[in-house]
């Protein structure tokens, strides 16, 4: 039923079924006549129902990577993830699944001693495949996890190599299994600030004109890093001979305990990356064109190493009140 209002308006008044009423206001009686037409169609004998969805969490972390996962660098490996993460959590009906029942398992994970950090990534990886699907139109519901925030941590110092460390650890590696890939693989890291993936896939044609190129990289964009022409020479004779690089990482963990070097739970070659961009901000680089030799895509993650810089915070030691009582008593 359409009917005017006593200040002008047009009123719709649809029961299209029984049980079911719409009213709304419009300003013009077009409008109001296409609101009724609208839910009657609606609900017509042949308008479509939505079926409830009944895919489990798994089920949306494999449709994700069929539709965006297969696109990323790392997408099989954040699938295995978030599938581990699914039965973690039970692998509920997820479009049933809650931001309370979530936050009641990650308690108990964290309990049981799961890293915040590693809870924190798989929450950031769930909450992905949610806004991907949502974005796509393949589920009609809301992310459960919006509003569940990533566990505050307490953050870390950088760890990295000091010089001596570095020298012991290059002495170590001559008495591995491989050192020739071993020792060419840790000096490119250690020169370019590369990840160890990315140095051990170098093949020849990418080590030329006095730098090495790196591609199929985290962030997907090709970089290039100069490097000296004795590395060059190494990594390309190297090369040369053998093709690539094998994977050394056994004879890497021999060299680190060899050396006596101690690192914290979960890093390894990853220190290499650290120390490269460590002694670069040390040394007076420059923060942006550190992201640039790094490769990351935000300055926050290259932030990370900012106050490692030899003039970070100096007015600290001049404008302390300490200082400014010094110089009264004098």
């Amino acid at each position: 039923m359409i009917k005017q209002l006593p200040d002008g308006r047009w009123l719709a008044d649809v029961e299209p079924v029984k049980g079911s009423r719409y009213r709304k206001r419009f300003a013009t009686k077009g409008e109001a006549r296409l609101f009724e037409a609208q839910k009657r169609a609606d609900h017509s004998d042949g308008a479509k129902r939505p079926k409830r969805d009944k895919r489990t969490v798994t089920d949306l972390a494999d449709r994700w990577h069929q539709l965006h996962g297969h696109t990323l660098t790392d997408g099989v490996r954040r699938l295995e993830i978030v599938k581990l993460h699914a039965q973690e959590l039970g692998n509920p009906i997820a479009s049933q699944f809650t931001a309370k029942s979530y936050l009641l398992t990650r308690g108990r994970l964290l309990s049981d001693g799961m890293a915040g950090k590693t809870l924190n990534n798989r929450l950031g990886y769930l909450k992905a495949v949610f806004n991907a699907l949502i974005s796509f139109d393949d589920i009609a519901y809301k992310n459960p996890l919006s509003k569940v925030k990533p566990l505050r941590l307490q953050e870390n110092p950088v760890t990295f190599l000091t010089a001596d460390q570095i020298e012991r650890l290059l002495t170590a590696v001559q008495s591995t299994s491989s050192p020739e890939d071993l020792d060419c693989v840790v000096r490119i890291c250690l020169a370019t600030g590369a990840r160890w993936s990315e140095a051990l896939s170098l093949t020849k044609e990418r080590v030329k004109g006095g730098a090495v190129e790196f591609v199929n990289t985290k962030s997907k964009r090709v970089r290039a890093v100069p490097v000296s022409p004795d590395l060059e020479k190494r990594a390309q004779d190297h090369l040369k001979t053998n093709g690539y690089f094998s994977n050394c990482i056994r004879g890497f963990h021999h060299a680190l305990t060899s050396a006596e070097i101690d690192l914290p739970k979960g890093q390894a070659t990853h220190v290499l990356r650290h120390t490269f961009a460590a002694h670069f901000v040390m040394n007076g680089g420059n923060i942006l064109v550190l992201q640039k030799i790094l490769g990351h895509s935000t300055i926050n993650m290259t932030m990370r190493y900012a106050h490692l810089a030899p003039d970070h915070l100096r007015e600290a030691v001049a404008l302390n009140p300490l200082s400014s009582l010094s110089r009264h008593q004098k």
